[in-house]
């Protein structure tokens, strides 16, 4: 956090144009900013938390803290309850620096920079008075700008964190938890819960696991499964969505696996070319994907070329960081594959992060040309070297046995 602040808050504070940033919430009801602010062990605000940051004429940040406790070096404290009241002393701080241009949290087009309550946004107004509050602008950009960058210690630690995803789904979808015939995709869900529990791990959604198979089509996207199997059988394919919390930073990853028949060696052909053209979507995506070019700019890009190459894809990509569904720019929406309003025209910048999520639809001719939806997903960093993914993605499918537990007795 303090490598945060003293390193890029001065930067966006220029960068989006404001003077003083005015960052406010009460106990328990908390802006989803601010706690980005807090350092450890702060789990919420106090009472009323009012943080001010102030762009000084050398371009540093002035970082004040308004409260009754403080945070030690993160901030300076700028307030003396036995001499004045909070929004006197916010008053008072904001006339003494004559910020020009003042940033509150408050948005039409991100959950992120709307988290100033009516009441506390009525107050800070009050308090400021009719001249500076005519100086009063939406932090929009600037919250999602402190949200959406990953420093260098970031970085560095996130591919292990995404790496640690990636094992727990091979252990979930392999021979020491799937006995075909007997586990249900209901059991690999509360497994996954359970292992992440177990590593201390905070999941930020419920994971899934659902099957496609030569009887069993997949439901379209948006739509709850109508009585679907879900108990595994041979010839089945496998796929999960998974994410988790640590160190503070979000995973988000879906991935597949094929349960062999007996007598099979690998999975079938048509799945695999599935697996590769899934794969050459997230090429297709990841070169598109640069500095300046807005969500939605990207998303036509890749929609074209891919339509070009015969794939049939949607692209629903979203950045992740602080957040699994984090702040950012929007790729395309499953249900808006023309555009997202808003969230799409943000643009991209480096040393950020996003998950790659998307899918494509093809036939399969070992299954009488029935038509599979292969799901992806995996973390990549946007940085000056181009767009890397951060531990790697799947190629291959994944082999599950049926013939360690006769299965043909089981059936």
């Amino acid at each position: 956090l303090k490598q945060r602040l003293d390193g890029i808050l001065a930067e966006l504070m220029e960068r989006e144009g404001f003077d003083m940033w005015i960052v406010a919430a009460r106990e328990y009801n908390e802006d989803p900013v601010i706690m980005t602010f807090l350092p450890e062990p702060a789990m919420s605000a106090r009472r009323r938390t009012i943080l001010v940051f102030h762009r000084q004429s050398d371009g540093t940040v002035e970082r004040l803290t308004l409260d009754r406790y403080g945070h030690g070096e993160y901030y300076e404290s700028g307030w003396n309850p036995d001499e004045e009241e909070q929004f006197e002393c916010l008053a008072r701080v904001v006339q003494e620096r004559e910020p020009n241009v003042i940033g509150l949290n408050v948005s039409d087009t991100y959950a992120f920079a709307d988290g100033l309550t009516h009441a506390e946004h009525e107050r800070i107004v009050s308090a400021l008075g009719n001249a500076y509050g005519e100086r009063i602008k939406s932090a929009e950009r600037l919250v999602v700008g402190w949200l959406e960058r990953r420093i260098e210690p970031e970085l560095i630690v996130y591919p292990a964190i995404i790496a640690l995803g990636h094992t727990i789904i091979a252990q979930a979808f392999s021979d020491q938890t799937v006995q075909p015939g007997i586990t249900t995709t209901d059991d690999i869900v509360w497994w996954m819960r359970q292992k992440m529990l177990d590593l201390g791990l905070n999941a930020w959604f419920q994971p899934t696991v659902d099957i496609q198979a030569s009887d069993q089509p997949a439901t379209p996207i948006g739509q709850k499964p109508d009585e679907q199997r879900k108990l595994i059988l041979p010839g089945d394919l496998l796929h999960c969505d998974m994410g988790f919390t640590y160190l503070g930073l979000a995973t988000d990853q879906q991935q597949l696996a094929y349960v062999l028949q007996p007598g099979e060696t690998d999975a079938p052909a048509g799945l695999q070319q599935g697996l590769a053209e899934g794969n050459r979507v997230q090429d297709i995506l990841l070169e598109a994907m640069q500095p300046g070019r807005t969500g939605n700019a990207v998303l036509k890009e890749t929609l074209d070329v891919a339509a070009e190459e015969g794939i049939d894809t949607m692209v629903y990509t979203h950045p992740i960081g602080y957040h699994g569904h984090a702040a950012g720019p929007t790729i395309g929406l499953w249900d808006r594959q023309e555009g997202v309003p808003g969230k799409g025209d943000y643009e991209l910048f480096n040393d950020t992060c996003y998950s790659i999520e998307l899918c494509v639809t093809t036939s399969v001719p070992e299954w009488e040309g029935q038509k599979v939806r292969i799901g992806l997903e995996e973390e990549a960093a946007l940085t000056e070297n181009g767009m890397l993914w951060l531990s790697g993605r799947q190629e291959d499918l994944p082999l599950i046995s049926a013939d360690r537990i006769g299965l043909e007795q089981v059936v």
